[in-house]
């Protein structure tokens, strides 16, 4: 079986290092707030360029403290609304809802499965104060004019991270280019944790102090309380293993960009569609390979015969979800295509030469009945 994800292979390449470091923190005696989790904040600022970084619980907490952090300085208030991609994982909406902040969904670009960027102006009203770009399947999502119509109304710019660290556009890192950016660093990510874990990066230090004290129960001193704020924190084990990781994840972002360029140079099927090609000026970290076919179910079935392991990125769209059942009724017709049609093959700094001539061939020889 060709695993869509080998994380115990990724991992056991660097087995000496984390175990030695779960050792360390073991025999420090401290495990929250530590020399750790600063260590690896500086290594995320260097990384990326941001000037903060805050270590939080998950991904999620990361966007959901970001626009805490806005409306307790009065950027937002409750009601506002915040663009986002219609075809993003849930976690990028609900970081959304949970602050009674009201979501705008946006149609994707079909090409790149990212925001469409075209459509952004027609959806903003007097109540947008910010705009939530997805760097989905870790593929930058980003332009200048992006830019410069936030600069022209007034938004913010968050980033969901959460699958592209690595990613640059014009050699600027994502998690720096917005105003705040949130990572996910669940262990499937390219940068994965051995549990839960995220982080928050900005350039702006009022928001950077203000997000740790939210994280941090809304206090900067124990037993003071300045704000009603969350427990989520980055505790000190992870924060060593991503320390440990993070050396090493410029070369396994390389090794997927080897993945992906062997799918695009190899795979020839009709009923096969590939994802597009990154522009010049981005660098996509290839967090997913995610093809299209109307054809999914057979693709998938035919795949699992083949011993080649798939995923779906996503089945359900977030608008279909019973969660939001309000919204069940919203017409999203290129976001319900996608969500039909998407199958995610292998994706991993670990597969072999073997297995990625396995899945060519398999997808090649796909046929629909």
């Amino acid at each position: 079986m060709v695993k869509f994800l080998d994380i115990r292979a990724i991992n056991a390449q660097y087995a000496a290092e984390l175990k030695q470091a779960a050792a360390d923190v073991i025999d420090s005696g401290w495990y929250l707030l530590g020399e750790r989790n600063r260590r690896f904040e500086e290594a995320l600022q260097h990384y990326t360029g941001a000037h903060y970084a805050i270590g939080v619980a998950n991904g999620l907490d990361a966007l959901r403290l970001i626009l805490k952090a806005y409306l307790e300085q009065g950027v937002m208030q409750e009601g506002d609304e915040v663009i986002v991609p219609a075809n993003t994982y849930i976690a990028s909406i609900l970081a959304i809802t949970d602050n009674r902040l009201r979501p705008v969904l946006v149609e994707p670009d079909p090409d790149t499965f990212n925001l469409d960027l075209n459509r952004l102006e027609a959806h903003i009203t007097p109540r947008t104060r910010a705009i939530l770009v997805v760097h989905l399947y870790g593929r930058v999502c980003w332009s200048d004019g992006l830019e410069q119509l936030a600069a022209q109304q007034g938004l913010r710019i968050i980033e969901d991270n959460a699958q592209a660290i690595g990613a640059t556009f014009n050699g600027r890192a994502t998690g720096s280019l917005g105003h705040a950016a949130g990572f996910s660093f669940y262990p499937g990510k390219n940068l994965g944790a051995l549990g839960d874990a995220g982080a928050v990066t900005t350039n702006d230090p009022a928001l950077a102090e203000l997000v740790r004290a939210l994280g941090n129960y809304g206090s900067r001193k124990k037993y003071e309380h300045l704000y009603q704020g969350l427990n989520s924190r980055l505790d000190e084990l992870q924060a060593a293993f991503l320390e440990v990781k993070l050396r090493y994840l410029d070369q396994e972002n390389e090794q997927r960009r080897r993945v992906a360029q062997f799918y695009h140079e190899q795979i020839r099927n009709e009923w096969v569609q590939l994802p597009a090609l990154p522009s010049p000026e981005a660098e996509h970290v290839w967090h997913l390979f995610v093809v299209r076919t109307p054809q999914r179910e057979q693709l998938q079935q035919h795949l699992e015969e083949q011993g080649i392991q798939t995923l779906i990125h996503y089945p359900v769209a977030p608008h279909q979800q019973p969660a939001y059942a309000a919204w069940n009724n919203l017409q999203l017709p290129l976001t319900e295509q996608l969500h039909r049609e998407v199958v995610s093959l292998p994706m991993s700094p670990v597969l072999t030469p073997g297995e990625l001539e396995q899945v060519v061939s398999a997808v090649n020889n796909f046929r629909p009945r």
